[in-house]
């Protein structure tokens, strides 16, 4: 007849409980009918021999394997102890003294969004180079099929062991607040990973932002803003807002048509063949992507200071050094500093070497470090093991082009990467 049967369910002391809703146009016999005939699927469900994962897994005791990972999470915690104590104590102080409660939970949330996406990026790139990396024929050309085997066993162990399952999400747990207590402690990388508040430096703990005048350099004082437009290739970076997997890093900056505004249209390309010895070259992003930062130009700052805007935050962008061709006055190295501080506590601080040539020589970038140190910013992230030296491709190579990338041309990524940079950056106008 085409009717729906609707039946209610409740677990009692460990039974399931049936109310059944018949049609009213049928008659009771045949409502009968199919009610038993729905209960008898359940006791068969319910009575299905054990699977084999099942079996294999009763021979595990049932709490060992969860007790393992959380193991791991425990003594991750353990290690790491001082460092998120510190974090909250500097937590708590910036809530204390931030007199509207949105400036610190948007400050909060910046913090969260990069401290959680991160730990995300590694996994994947793993996975990534596991598939790549699996021998045995390809399936279509693109996928081994030890791999697709093998996901298929291990989605069969996820679904079918209820101990493999809790174990797994205890795991997941406990590698990622490790890696977030390394990045607090210092462990996980200075130049991308470096989380903590009000973080220290040589033992000496730095509180706060500086003054742009505690950083700028004699270089600025005759600075023309409208000299710094153009394509930038950063060189180094202590900056938590990007990835040290990404390479071939460039913005390009230019000023709003009332001079008002400013647009940095940041360009990467990711994951890197360092990062992903086995995969780089299959991402949608092999041959680069883009996005767009979108601040403002204030009257009442000096030239040197952009007010930049993203992630629900705004903070200074100080231009606190740059290097001037001696024939024709044009800059050609800059060094950027954005800090970002809410109740006497540092929420977050990025330093960019950038020059306007893809390549720069061990001594120039050396003397750039110099020059940082010179501005007082090594106790921010300026010495030399606290940046990541961002890795470059030959920009005479030809573009990455394999059956990874055709596919991604044939499903409309790269027509969708471009939508999304022009929606974004008319959307920042």
């Amino acid at each position: 007849s085409g009717c729906l049967y609707q039946v209610s369910t409740m677990t009692v002391n460990g039974s399931l409980k049936l109310t059944f809703h018949p049609s009213s146009i049928l008659s009771d016999a045949t409502n009968k009918e199919f009610a038993d005939a729905f209960v008898g699927v359940l006791e068969k469900a319910a009575n299905t021999k054990v699977s084999a994962i099942d079996s294999i897994m009763s021979n595990v005791p049932g709490s060992v394997l969860p007790l393992i990972a959380a193991g791991y999470g425990i003594v991750g915690l353990a290690i790491h102890s001082e460092a998120w104590s510190e974090f909250f104590y500097n937590l708590s102080i910036m809530k204390d003294n931030v007199a509207d409660p949105k400036d610190f939970w948007d400050a909060f949330n910046f913090w969260v969004f990069f401290a959680v996406g991160h730990p995300i990026l590694q996994p994947i790139l793993w996975i990534s180079d596991v598939l790549h990396g699996s021998p045995g024929p390809m399936v279509g050309d693109l996928v081994p099929l030890s791999f697709i085997l093998g996901n298929v066993a291990f989605i069969g162990l996820t679904a079918f062991s209820k101990q493999f399952r809790g174990a797994l999400n205890i795991f997941a747990l406990s590698a990622f607040l490790n890696y977030v207590g390394a990045g607090l402690d210092g462990q996980a990388g200075l130049g991308d990973f470096n989380l903590q508040l009000n973080d220290s430096y040589k033992g000496q703990v730095v509180k706060g932002c500086p003054a742009y005048d505690d950083v700028k350099q004699p270089s600025m004082n005759d600075f023309e803003l409208n000299k710094y437009q153009g394509k930038w290739y950063e060189m180094k970076f202590h900056d938590w807002t990007q990835f040290k997997e990404v390479y071939d890093t460039t913005l390009d900056i230019k000023l709003t048509a009332d001079g008002k505004g400013w647009i940095d249209d940041f360009g990467v390309k990711g994951p890197s063949p360092e990062a992903a010895p086995l995969s780089w070259d299959k991402s949608p992003v092999a041959n680069g992507a883009h996005y767009f930062l979108f601040g403002r130009v204030d009257e009442n700052d000096p030239p040197g200071i952009l007010r930049e805007k993203g992630f629900g935050v705004e903070f200074p962008n100080y231009i606190v050094d740059v290097k001037k061709d001696p024939a024709t006055g044009e800059y050609t190295e800059a060094i950027q500093f954005q800090c970002l501080e809410r109740g006497g506590v540092r929420v977050f601080e990025g330093i960019n070497f950038m020059s306007r040539k893809p390549t720069m020589t061990d001594d120039e970038l050396s003397a750039m470090h110099h020059r940082a140190a010179a501005a007082g910013m090594n106790p921010y992230g300026a010495a030399e093991e606290q940046m990541h030296l961002v890795g470059r491709r030959d920009e005479n190579l030809p573009k990455v082009d394999n059956n990874w990338q055709q596919m991604w041309r044939a499903i409309g990524v790269d027509k969708l990467l471009e939508l999304l940079t022009e929606s974004i950056e008319d959307g920042g106008r």
